[in-house]
């Protein structure tokens, strides 16, 4: 990384919840970001505005970017719309994602692709548009936003969005050794299920097959019409989803190399991170073994 400490910084499905607190929390650090937001003219036009005070109020260098993660296009247009601003790009913020809920089997299979494009190769698509800038100047760090569920307590009827969330978790320790000769951080962010200060219960999609999730909804409908209160039940009342983004500017702050590569931020405590600090210890074993140590930061394990 650079040796002063403002980074420029690109946080993706910035119009709210994780996104909206991360980009006001790194700005009020003295960092340069973009809040990447998809529709910025039409459906978002009010999330923008919204930034636009903020940042005038509060004086900071913050900005919003048209980011549709789903759309190459627009990924690249955005990395370079940062570059031609600044001409550097520190770091990446992965935080772009969508909820569903319902029995499994009543999601179509086009509806299960449409999570994973959003949750999984959204970030493969910022991943292709960025690397290729953090890779050539030496430096960067890539920040994951994850879920408990890959390795904590998961409830039923959410399977398809916590599938995904696996999926984009495999993805980021894949890179995490990948990136690390060109000077890229990887650190993965896990957040539990925060019920307030997000919109992912509000917004989550349902699935289509409304004839199968009838059949499902005869035997388990109680059980679904109070699975958000049951969650909100596990988490104290004073969980306040903003500790994710404090998260991230914990992360960013830190010197290169000496990030972890998982950091908890579970007010219910499924359990995520017990197994994580298994699974982890055992990926680092296995890298010594096979003679890949220099592929493993100081933070890569327990």
């Amino acid at each position: 990384m650079p040796s002063d400490t403002t980074r420029t910084i690109l946080v993706t499905g910035a119009s709210s919840g994780f996104g909206a607190l991360t980009v006001r929390a790194l700005a009020g650090a003295g960092h340069t970001v973009y809040a990447g937001i998809r529709q910025t003219a039409t459906r978002n036009a009010p999330a923008v505005d919204d930034l636009k005070r903020y940042a005038a109020a509060h004086d900071c260098d913050l900005h919003a970017v048209e980011l549709d993660v789903t759309s190459e296009q627009s990924a690249d247009a955005a990395i370079a719309h940062i570059l031609a601003a600044h001409g550097r790009l520190d770091v990446v913020v992965h935080n772009a994602g969508h909820m569903a809920t319902g029995p499994a089997e009543a999601f179509t299979p086009d509806q299960l692709a449409v999570l994973y494009d959003i949750n999984v190769l959204g970030t493969q698509r910022v991943n292709r548009a960025a690397l290729p800038h953090l890779r050539a100047q030496g430096h960067g760090l890539l920040v994951w936003i994850g879920s408990s569920s890959t390795r904590g307590g998961c409830p039923p009827f959410v399977g398809p969005y916590f599938a995904a969330k696996a999926a984009m978790d495999a993805l980021a320790v894949s890179y995490a050794a990948e990136v690390l000769r060109f000077g890229i951080d990887t650190a993965i962010v896990v957040p539990g299920a925060f019920t307030s200060g997000t919109n992912h219960f509000v917004h989550a999609g349902a699935p289509a097959d409304t004839a199968r999730s009838a059949a499902y909804n005869e035997r388990y409908g109680a059980l679904l019409a109070g699975l958000d209160k049951r969650l909100a039940a596990l988490i104290p009342p004073d969980a306040d989803a903003a500790q994710v983004a404090d998260a991230v500017v914990r992360l960013v702050a830190m010197p290169a190399g000496t990030r972890p590569l998982r950091t908890h931020t579970d007010p219910s405590r499924d359990g995520s991170e017990v197994v994580s600090a298994v699974a982890d210890r055992i990926r680092a074993d296995f890298f010594r073994r096979a003679g890949l140590d220099d592929l493993l930061t100081a933070g890569s394990s327990l």
